[in-house]
């Protein structure tokens, strides 16, 4: 592909999300089906489902076989691994995400920490990376191993997304809590980051529930503060 030339099904995609961002197509609604799309935009139904795949991935929609596409994008900005693909993107940094580990295994310490019912996990261990091969995070995700996800160690993500993935799953992230500090990468995050020994990194906790108050993820992310920032919004509450 030329540098710089945007992919049919990415430009509706775009066009698809600034209208459900914008409130357009409000939370819930039904978008068109592959054929009134397919009209809209003038391109084929495998071009839109493409499309409707991107959309999917970046939490906006959700598709039910038989039903059609639906809107889950409510107004409040999801803070989930995906997000830090799109942040980057959105500066001009095209990354790379490479899977290190993909396992069923157990958690006592997170099940008593959550109290949940079972200390079962689906455990992901990623490296993010730019085009150049300098590894910029490192992300282990421990998802629930509940019944539509116990297969991911031999099928692996959902067109490579752990949102995706969780969305397809009927675990929608529609609420949780980050804690952020800054710390030394131990030896081994360093051989696996290409860093020495001590280097400082930006370390997040992110813990994410559905609406229905399941537990769907806890996420650490070790993050070079090159590439990531943390930014505040506030305002004056009158006393």
């Amino acid at each position: 592909m030329t540098p710089g030339v945007t992919l049919k099904h990415e430009r509706i995609a775009s066009i698809l999300a600034r209208e459900i961002r914008s409130g357009r197509v409000g939370h819930g609604h039904r978008l068109p089906g592959e054929v009134e799309l397919a009209r809209r935009f003038g391109v084929s139904r495998n071009t839109v489902r493409s499309a409707l795949a991107v959309l999917t991935a970046d939490g906006l929609i959700t598709t039910r076989t038989g039903k059609g596409s639906f809107v889950l994008f409510d107004g409040r900005p999801l803070d989930d691994p995906l997000g830090w693909t799109h942040a980057l993107a959105e500066q001009g940094v095209e990354t790379r995400v490479r899977i290190l580990r993909l396992e069923l295994d157990q958690d006592p310490e997170l099940a008593e920490q959550l109290d949940l019912d079972s200390p079962d996990v689906i455990v992901v261990e990623r490296i993010r990376s730019l085009v150049d091969g300098e590894a910029i995070s490192l992300e282990r995700s421990r998802l629930p191993a509940v019944e539509q996800l116990r297969d991911l160690p031999s099928r692996g993500l959902d067109d490579g997304s752990i949102i995706s993935t969780l969305t397809r799953a009927g675990l929608h992230l529609t609420q949780g809590e980050q804690r952020l500090r800054a710390r030394p990468l131990t030896a081994d995050e360093a051989t696996l980051l290409g860093r020495p020994e001590n280097t400082w990194f930006l370390h997040s906790r992110r813990t994410s529930w559905t609406a229905d108050n399941r537990f769907a993820e806890q996420v650490d992310s070790l993050l070079d503060p090159k590439h990531f920032e943390l930014n505040l919004t506030y305002s004056e509450t009158p006393r």
